[in-house]
């Protein structure tokens, strides 16, 4: 072989190896991401936020990765994860609060979801935890896209038999009702570990949510998530929902060495967050046949005003966290984003940036990696019976009545974050503009629920 054609053989080889690793990282361009989502837990049940609780590997998220410090969800847990799948509103579809008991109400068939997006892109899905949207086995999460799950259907269940709080089934695996021992959240992290270890096709890039339950009510821990809370909280209703948190904060630090260890942790984004503020406390003499205790105190949202489905920012603004190692840098996020955002923003991870029509989310994945400004964005929210529209720095809420008018509250919630002032009466011109775009958005939700004998 003369210099020349030596020559020609080694640039080929360049080439080739060039275009080889080229296609390799092409391939890995597409990041894994593992969502996880709390249920119920307050702006002041996180470590990173000065809470009591300890949180250490949700706070390790939150120190190497980036805090959303606006992110708003739905006043209670169905609507948030209707508006998480769809892109859109819960409103839209008629969920406005909790499905619950014998309820027939799921999500519609034929919407885009999405991990039916993902499943176009060649990603694999799976759900293991909480779903509560659709009761029973055929409105689970398979029928809207999810290649895997596992965990339970309700909103709620007792964390050792695993029974609905009328005693009805709530435990499955794709779409089969299932028998299990042991505490949910130690069943949902060994689940969620197996899957990433034994049952995904490691030649797909995949999307893991991962929904616990904790630290919903009923609290049932072992003394030994207590043990570290008692000499530092007195209530006893306190120490049970921190030790539920503890619980959960361990599993997460479980996953997060898995992905480790699997070698997946460096193109893999984690996304913590809670799917509502936290409840103030619950009555349980009509639930479980009255076999759990009633807690006195349950999370905190301070500083942030009221409870679980109002529409005041304990109730929708919450904790969330992106954390995608070498990929993002630390720091606090101050734009107004929403859970609707979500999908648009991880589709666009997966290389997708045709949205269908009806995502109303915006991709925000330029200001959470890149940490650029959003300007003139609106956040609707609609709950029970009150419905807020957010367009920085104003924030207006309608409480509506069966026989009277509607009462309007608005708020700067940049110089008055606690909603402390409502100042209405001296910002009647932003009111009017700020009463006209709630209604414009109110008018868009499903006619079963604006034919409400409400005013």
């Amino acid at each position: 072989m003369n210099t020349k054609t030596q020559l020609l053989v080694l640039l080929s080889f360049c080439f080739s190896v060039s275009y080889s690793q080229k296609s390799k990282n092409n391939l890995t361009e597409k990041p894994n991401i593992v969502l996880i989502i709390a249920d119920d837990a307050g702006w002041n049940d996180v470590g990173y936020h000065g809470s009591e609780i300890k949180t250490p590997n949700i706070d390790f998220l939150a120190k190497n990765g980036v805090e959303l410090e606006r992110f708003y969800v739905n006043p209670t847990c169905s609507p948030s994860r209707a508006s998480l799948f769809t892109g859109k509103p819960a409103s839209r579809m008629g969920i406005v609060a909790p499905i619950s008991d014998k309820s027939q109400l799921k999500l519609p068939d034929s919407i885009p979801t999405l991990p039916k997006l993902l499943n176009k892109n060649n990603y694999q899905t799976a759900l293991i935890g909480k779903w509560h949207l659709g009761l029973q086995p055929s409105s689970g999460p398979k029928a809207y896209g999810f290649d895997y799950s596992y965990g339970f259907l309700h909103g709620q269940l007792d964390q050792y038999t695993h029974l609905y709080k009328n005693g009805d089934k709530s435990w499955y695996r794709n779409g089969e009702f299932i028998e299990e021992e042991g505490h949910v959240t130690d069943l949902l992290t060994n689940e969620a570990i197996k899957w990433i270890s034994e049952v995904r096709d490691s030649k797909k890039s995949f999307f893991l949510e991962v929904a616990y339950s904790a630290p919903h009510f009923p609290l049932q821990e072992e003394q030994k998530w207590k043990d570290p809370y008692m000499n530092s909280i007195k209530d006893i209703s306190r120490r049970d929902f921190a030790a539920a948190m503890s619980h959960m904060d361990n599993s997460i630090g479980i996953l997060l060495e898995k992905l480790k260890q699997e070698n997946l942790d460096k193109n893999t984004l984690v996304i913590f967050m809670s799917d509502n503020g936290a409840m103030q406390d619950w009555d349980s003499k009509n639930e479980y046949n009255g076999i759990h205790p009633p807690n006195t105190t349950l999370g905190d949202n301070t500083p942030l005003r009221d409870w679980k489905t109002s529409n005041y920012e304990g109730a929708i603004r919450v904790p969330c966290v992106f954390y995608w190692k070498d990929h993002l840098k630390k720091y606090k996020n101050e734009n107004y984003i929403s859970v609707i955002d979500l999908l648009p923003s991880i589709l666009s991870l997966a290389g997708d940036n045709n949205m269908p029509k009806s995502i109303e989310g915006k991709n925000v994945w330029p200001t959470v990696s890149e940490n650029k400004t959003i300007t003139n964005k609106e956040i609707y929210v609609r709950g029970h019976l009150q419905e807020s529209l957010i367009n920085k720095p104003w924030k207006i809420i309608r409480t509506r009545h069966a026989n009277i008018t509607a009462d309007y509250e608005l708020y700067n919630i940049e110089k008055d974050p606690q909603e402390k002032n409502n100042v209405i009466s001296e910002n009647k011109s932003v009111a009017e503009e700020m009463k006209i775009a709630l209604e414009n958005q109110f008018k868009k939700d499903a006619k079963k629920v604006n034919n409400e004998k409400l005013k």
